[in-house]
């Protein structure tokens, strides 16, 4: 059992909301906010025995759990919420791939580029970022990509929450990226991008 897998929750309508780590889920478990479970059991987990009964307690925890309650992520959608940036998110969107030279890399040889560079008044938004290796960075420096003789390979969009919500996953699992799939736009491009694995 890995104790470090990730729990897909949910609201009650299935809008996926976050990730959460078992002892999360054990604690909607207990406070009876858990509508209904889907996806493979995750977590075997064995309570104490109770005296009265001489029971012990036990509790599966599934790879999806949808709770009761307010979705704040609904009210969000609703409110036209973007999801903050971080270079983890953005590298994933583009699948580690420079979006000048196609190339995939590994993290620590990517950067965060801004296609209308912030000295020219651009600025940080999803829209105006693009993964970059280091060396097309460089080349690139303070231009636009028209200034350097430089071409994107894919057109950079603001991800909606589902796509944020698997952005922001590690180690997913099948069930849950089908959930999450199930939830992306019709013309996500991150359908394309998915690992095989996943697609």
């Amino acid at each position: 059992m890995d104790l470090s897998q990730q729990v897909l929750r949910t609201d009650a309508a299935g809008l996926p909301l976050e990730w959460i780590g078992y002892q999360d889920a054990v604690r909607l478990y207990s406070l009876e906010q858990v509508a209904y479970t889907l996806g493979q059991v995750l977590f075997n987990l064995h309570g104490g025995i109770n005296a009265a009964t001489g029971c012990r307690s036990h509790l599966e925890i599934h790879s999806i759990v949808a709770t009761y309650g307010k979705s704040v992520a609904a009210k969000r959608l609703n409110e036209g919420y973007i999801p903050p940036v971080s270079n983890t998110a953005l590298f994933k969107r583009d699948a580690h791939l420079c979006l000048y030279c196609g190339e995939r890399f590994v993290t620590r040889d990517l950067s965060r580029d801004h296609i209308h560079p912030t000295s020219q008044g651009g600025s940080d938004q999803w829209r105006n970022l693009a993964t970059a290796c280091r060396r097309c960075n460089n080349h690139k420096a303070g231009r636009t990509p028209e200034e350097a003789g430089m071409q994107l390979i894919a057109i950079p969009f603001t991800p909606s929450y589902a796509e944020y919500i698997y952005l922001k996953g590690r180690r997913i699992l099948a069930d849950q990226m089908e959930f999450l799939k199930a939830h992306f736009p019709r013309t996500s491009p991150l359908l394309t991008r998915l690992p095989p694995q996943a697609a």
